[in-house]
């Protein structure tokens, strides 16, 4: 199972120096290019002890101060982001044969950011989220429906509170990587690294 990426290189020279705005670029092609979910993303993190886990999340938000995305404060990743603040990202567009990977500190957004970016879920998401304490051991799916229907009418009128234990986390990024697959895997590599004083440095790693 070998593929031979064709599409394109990356050169120092063609990229921003800023990597937010190169990761808008690169996001949009995505988007442009119709992929399912170019959002969907992998979020490495880890506990007090050094153990790893990942899972996919969906980004929700960029600017100059990071990736956002959102999540139940309570659930595996939350619990380890609240031992270990630092975590990764990678973003893999396998049609463009690109893939960019982050690295940095996760804080928490405020509440009322949180709230902001709630209040814009479908109904039945919001619904899901007060439902559903993640990560926990549950006795099977009935118990999720029930509740879920008791609060379809209790809020049938109303809008869904943003639970306590739902919000958001922004990732300031001190690393991202962007890779360009290229033939005989000889593939770019192109590193932003977040200096001491606040600039970044850009540099070409080997394949």
């Amino acid at each position: 199972m070998r593929e031979s990426y064709m599409l394109a290189g990356l050169r120092e020279e063609d990229v921003d120096p800023d990597p937010i705005v190169q990761f808008g670029r690169w996001f949009e092609q995505a988007r442009a290019a119709k992929l399912l979910e170019p959002n969907a993303m992998t979020l490495a993190t880890a506990s007090r002890e050094g153990i790893p886990s990942a899972r996919i999340v969906l980004l929700k938000g960029l600017g100059e101060g990071g990736f956002t995305f959102y999540t139940n404060y309570e659930s595996q990743k939350g619990r380890e982001l609240n031992e270990n603040p630092h975590a990764a990202l990678v973003f893999y567009w396998g049609p463009l044969e690109r893939q960019v990977r982050i690295t940095g500190i996760v804080e928490r957004l405020s509440r009322e950011e949180s709230a902001a970016y709630f209040r814009t879920r479908p109904k039945g998401h919001r619904l899901g989220a007060c439902v559903s304490r993640q990560s926990t051991v549950v006795a099977g799916r009935e118990p999720l429906e029930r509740e879920l229907h008791a609060l379809e009418e209790q809020y049938a009128a109303s809008e869904v509170p943003l639970p306590d234990f739902w919000g958001g986390y922004r990732l300031k990024p001190e690393s991202i990587e962007f890779w360009q697959g290229r033939p005989n895997r000889l593939h770019d590599r192109i590193r932003y690294q977040k200096t001491a004083g606040g600039a970044w440095n850009i540099e070409r790693l080997s394949p």
